[in-house]
């Protein structure tokens, strides 16, 4: 039986998190997109200005029995930092804020996770992520989805996407939907 859910993370390029993401088991979908902002439909183009409002999101499907929200959470909270505002590393602007959108529910969890997160010290500054209630989606345009698949070796995805790839597949070895080895490609 599953019991499936979804929520809208945002941590940084979408490239990234959309890469991690979908390999996880549990995770029935990863779409890239954008939240939080105030023009309906935005195009990525838009959203690069700076004056739209939205995050670059990934939508995730996931089925509870397999993947716990709170797991979930941990994933997210250590595969991007949690503790730059507004930026992940040089991607700069607000639209690379780290951001969860989900129901009343899922945003108990998410300081929950953020309070754990925290008192364990993983990160050497407090998180700066912020958490909102449920809000549009809009799914990002075709090019970007599956981007690290299609696009393993354009300059941004060898030197940003990959290692944080690697790492979390390194991390998360046990939670793979197939064994892989720690790299990206």
């Amino acid at each position: 039986m599953t019991n499936t859910s979804s929520i809208l993370l945002g941590g940084g390029c979408f490239w990234c998190i959309e890469a991690i993401l979908k390999d996880l088991k549990g995770v029935l979908k990863v779409t890239p997109g954008y939240a939080g902002g105030s023009t309906e439909r935005p195009t990525y183009e838009q959203v690069c200005t700076d004056q739209t409002g939205h995050a670059e999101v990934v939508e995730v499907v996931f089925d509870e029995t397999q993947l716990p929200l709170k797991d979930l959470l941990r994933i997210f909270f250590t595969i991007h930092d949690p503790t730059q505002l507004n930026r992940q590393g040089g991607d700069i602007g607000r639209q690379y804020r780290s951001v969860v959108f989900g129901d009343e529910d899922q945003r108990r969890q998410t300081r929950e996770v953020m309070k754990e997160i925290e008192n364990e010290k993983i990160w050497p500054a407090s998180l700066v992520t912020e958490v909102e209630g449920e809000t549009a989606f809009w799914p990002a345009e075709e090019k970007h989805k599956d981007y690290f698949t299609r696009n393993p070796d354009t300059a941004y995805c060898a030197a940003v996407v990959a290692p944080k790839v690697a790492k979390a597949r390194s991390l998360y070895r046990e939670r793979l939907k197939k064994p892989t080895s720690a790299s990206a490609g």
